[in-house]
């Protein structure tokens, strides 16, 4: 990709010696080309990283005004609740959406914003935390330079920017927050051991999550010892693998409850707990089938809290008390924002606020825990 923006039609005409017309038919597929002329325009078009503008197409009925979406999986509901806003809102200003699944591979991910380039989208959206590593930081900066070279605007649902000065819109809403205020209910409710279930090193909303929950043990008086975080990841089976082997290993309420699991150990150990605060919402149902497993009760025994308050969370048994984030809304928000002021969306942050959900998930811990 070449630094001084959009290449164009001509360069591509030099480089493989022929007439501007004879690229554009070449390009657009519609006219007879010789097989040898064919190759030579589209090997000067490679390596000049030529993409074809998405405008001028659609000035001759070649181009449709394309919004893509990018998720790790659409199986997740928090990823299908953005996909939703996201369609949503392009569909309302009559602009198509392609949603596009990466399993977690860059190298997909990389194909996929390559081929929306190559297709003309306006948008491209990326959703969701990520590690934010050296090679991440590097393919955004790519992504995004190589979409704004070709009149198109990438946009960080969710997820920060690696570096300011990339052409990138960020739509994200606070997990911080978040994490402070229902770590903060908690708390409230008399809980002092509270074990937070679903960390993932690195991962940047997760990591938010995380210090949110140490913050509000510190703002509380409790020490840095206090906090135990469980590196399990995101999921159901992630929660239920987790909290099982918790339990197991002697955690829980107390000796002296109703409903004590079948342990010795002491109450003394990192591994006692009252509550629990899982990564988000399918973590805190694996726990819920886990601790309903050995014999426990919800809140009763051990309260559990979630993030994200999925469709689902007020149908669990008992229903989840969890921070509710505004997944929907981040979705239409990015269309939105960067179509709205497209000259200015470009290096924009827009921070959504989330709110504390009370269920029956949470009450005091047991007497002598």
């Amino acid at each position: 990709m070449t630094s001084k923006g959009r290449v164009t039609i001509r360069e591509v005409a030099e480089r493989a010696g022929v007439s501007m017309a004879t690229v554009s038919r070449v390009l657009s597929g519609n006219h007879p080309v010789p097989a040898s002329t064919r190759a030579r325009v589209l090997r000067a078009a490679r390596d000049l990283d030529y993409v074809a503008n998405a405008h001028a197409r659609a000035l001759v009925g070649g181009g449709r005004k394309m919004v893509a979406v990018v998720l790790r999986q659409v199986t997740s509901p928090f990823y299908a609740q953005v996909a939703e806003g996201v369609e949503a809102e392009a569909a309302a200003r009559g602009w198509l959406c392609l949603v596009g699944t990466t399993g977690g591979d860059p190298g997909r991910e990389l194909e996929f914003v390559q081929l929306m380039r190559e297709e003309g989208a306006g948008l491209v959206i990326l959703v969701g935390g990520v590690v934010e590593d050296d090679a991440y930081r590097e393919r955004v900066a790519h992504y995004a330079q190589a979409l704004a070279s070709s009149g198109a605007r990438l946009v960080l649902c969710g997820r920060p920017a690696p570096d300011a000065d990339i052409p990138a819109l960020v739509v994200e809403f606070d997990n911080e927050a978040g994490a402070r205020a229902i770590t903060g209910h908690l708390l409230s409710a008399g809980h002092r051991r509270i074990v937070f279930l679903g960390g993932l090193p690195g991962n940047t909303a997760l990591d938010a999550r995380v210090a949110g929950y140490r913050a509000a043990l510190a703002e509380h008086g409790l020490g840095p010892e206090a906090a135990h975080v469980v590196d399990c990841g995101l999921g159901r089976a992630a929660g239920h693998r987790a909290m099982t082997e918790l339990l197991k290993a002697g955690g829980g309420p107390g000796p002296g409850d109703t409903a004590t699991p079948d342990t010795t150990t002491p109450d003394t150990g990192p591994a006692r707990f009252t509550a629990v605060f899982a990564g988000d919402d399918m973590v805190a149902a694996g726990a819920l089938r886990a601790i309903a497993d050995a014999g426990l009760r919800v809140p009763q025994d051990i309260s559990v809290v979630g993030y994200n308050d999925i469709p689902l969370a007020e149908d669990f048994n008992p229903p989840l008390t969890t921070v509710r984030t505004p997944a929907e809304e981040l979705g239409r928000a990015a269309v939105r924002i960067a179509l709205r002021d497209p000259e200015h969306a470009a290096g924009a942050h827009h921070l959504l606020g989330t709110h504390i959900v009370v269920r029956d998930s949470v009450q005091p811990p047991p007497p002598g825990a």
